[in-house]
């Protein structure tokens, strides 16, 4: 079965002063049944791998040029 992932680039939020986290959880409880969230990111969010981990989320990261995108998703 593929997994849909659905891209949230939190760049944009983090240069304006904002809270990522806040947007992220949000897209997360809204994922619907074999579908993820891929969130990209000026860094590696450790923190938020852990967090969502603990959760039961899966991830793997990508780490590109001037980012790294970090897709969760959790086994159905």
């Amino acid at each position: 079965m593929s997994r849909k992932f659905r891209t949230l680039d939190v760049r944009p939020i983090l240069a304006k002063g904002g809270e990522a986290f806040l947007v992220i959880r949000e897209r997360i409880e809204q994922l619907p049944a074999n579908e993820g969230l891929a969130v990209v990111a000026p860094f590696l969010p450790s923190p938020l791998i852990e967090k969502l981990a603990s959760e039961g989320f899966h991830s793997r990261v990508e780490h590109q040029t001037d980012s790294w995108i970090t897709y969760f998703w959790r086994d159905d």
